[in-house]
């Protein structure tokens, strides 16, 4: 009975070993770093490389034959099938519990029903959003002419809205023609856009730790080896920072000027201008995303006033103060860019949207709007403190207060794993937004970006605390 027990033991593990080659195969074919018709690692090599015999890697290759995902070319090696699977996002990074995957709490927050509370979400409530000046700019569009209506836009964008945006840069110190502002769908495009511009698969991209959970799945798309440098109450550390670059190279820095996501941080001037004289040393472009600025009470540093959309790209947006449904943004960089730029974005979407950015136009030249966003930015301070004081009487300690915007990133109690919790809540219909999902490092299991703006249901604090008292048990 015992030998038995052994043999069975032995086979289990075998057959584990088996499918963990197969795993690996199948991670590098679905990732696109084994191509249609590449050649896989030798038997030898990979055995070598994954310290497992041969036998184990031949077994493997010969039931991913067997599959169709490889083919076998006798005295030549085994090659990638023409017909592979299509490229899966979720396979082409390190391969991560779902609760903790840059999808999970976009997926959970975008497919949520209704009366589902979301906490962990991005955007505002659409009670807090200037409803009634869209639905006027709606109704002014209504009696626009044929063109607005049913016209292609320009490459560029709408002239009169790239001119209002030039004006609202110049106000945070910004210079920027409307030549050197292109028209995007939205900040997540203007980002893809500069990436399809600037990116060749391989080059390495620098992004804060943590950052914004949509910049690393963007980067995974372009097949970016991604970077992190410890992210401080007041920019990257600067330290690690100038460590990395010279270390790594990176061709790109991507992350938040003024009101930083998760965190809620400030970029402080000092910073600031380490940061640009290490990208001039280093050859280094950044992008900064600037999606948060009129949710600031007082206008923070910006990368790109000081360095004159040099080396900086400044990209923005209005989902997050006008409405998610109306997408529209921006990116602003130097002429012979948003050439380039113009082209490729003929290449990927043809014309602009012209209909939604004739909406914002409107939305945004009404005399309301600025009212609208002084209005918000005192409620916003009000609800940071209320909800930041409750989460306190729950052990829950945010890591600044924040001198604006909607985020609150906290520390839960020691011992306390965020994805956890974020399963647990998740089966009373709250979304929440646990802290790995943000961290390419994975160093913030105990961590937790809140929405105050979205959390103010009584029932988010009453779930929060059933949850942390049973997983602290």
């Amino acid at each position: 009975m015992m030998q038995k027990a052994v043999q069975m033991n032995e086979e289990s593990a075998a057959r584990t070993r088996v499918e963990m080659v197969m795993a690996t195969i199948r991670q590098r074919i679905a990732g696109r770093s084994l191509t249609p018709g590449a050649r896989l690692p030798s038997v030898r090599s990979l055995a070598a490389s994954m310290k497992l015999s041969t036998s184990t890697v031949v077994d493997a290759y010969e039931r991913l034959v067997a599959e169709g995902a490889i083919l076998s070319r006798p005295g030549s090696g085994f090659y990638v099938a023409n017909q592979a699977a299509p490229f899966a996002l979720a396979e082409a990074g390190p391969k991560l519990d779902r609760a903790v995957d840059p999808f999970w709490i976009s997926r959970q927050s975008l497919e949520a029903d209704v009366s589902d509370l979301k906490p962990g979400c991005g955007w505002l409530p659409p009670s807090w959003l200037p409803g009634e000046s869209m639905r006027r700019a709606l109704r002014t569009l209504a009696r626009a002419d044929g063109p607005a209506l049913a016209d292609y836009g320009s490459p560029l964008g709408l002239p009169p809205l790239r001119q209002l945006i030039s004006r609202r840069m110049g106000e945070r110190g910004i210079e920027a023609s409307p030549d050197q502002i292109l028209l995007a769908d939205s900040g997540t495009q203007a980002i893809d856009l500069l990436c399809r511009f600037l990116l060749e698969p391989g080059d390495t991209v620098l992004v804060d730790d943590p950052c914004y959970f949509n910049f690393h799945a963007l980067l995974r798309a372009h097949r970016a080896k991604i970077v992190g440098v410890p992210y401080t109450p007041s920019g990257p550390d600067l330290e690690r920072f100038a460590e990395v670059v010279a270390e790594h190279r990176p061709r790109l820095y991507i992350t938040n000027s003024a009101i930083h996501n998760p965190t809620g941080a400030t970029l402080s001037p000092v910073t600031a201008h380490r940061v640009l004289k290490l990208a001039d040393q280093f050859d280094l472009t950044i992008i900064e995303d600037d999606i948060f600025a009129d949710f600031e009470q007082t206008p923070a540093p910006r990368l790109a006033a000081f360095d004159g959309l040099e080396r900086v790209i400044h990209i923005g947006s209005f989902s997050k103060t006008l409405s998610a449904s109306a997408r529209c943004g921006f990116v602003a960089a130097k002429p012979e860019w948003i050439d380039g730029l113009t082209d490729l974005k003929i290449a990927t979407s043809f014309g602009g949207g012209r209909m939604t950015a004739e909406l914002v136009l409107n939305a945004l030249s009404d005399g309301s709007y600025r009212k609208h966003m002084e209005t918000l930015r005192q409620r916003l301070a009000r609800t940071m403190g209320e909800v930041s004081a409750r989460l306190k009487g729950l052990g829950i300690t945010p890591w600044l207060e924040p001198q604006a915007g909607m985020f609150l990133w906290c520390r839960l109690p020691d011992g306390i794993d965020a994805t956890d919790v974020a399963r647990a809540a998740l089966e009373k219909r709250i979304v929440l937004a646990p802290g790995n999902a943000f961290s390419l490092s994975q160093s913030a299991t105990n961590f937790m970006r809140f929405n105050v703006s979205q959390t103010l249901d009584p029932r988010v604090f009453e779930v929060l605390e059933d949850v942390l008292r049973k997983t602290a048990r």
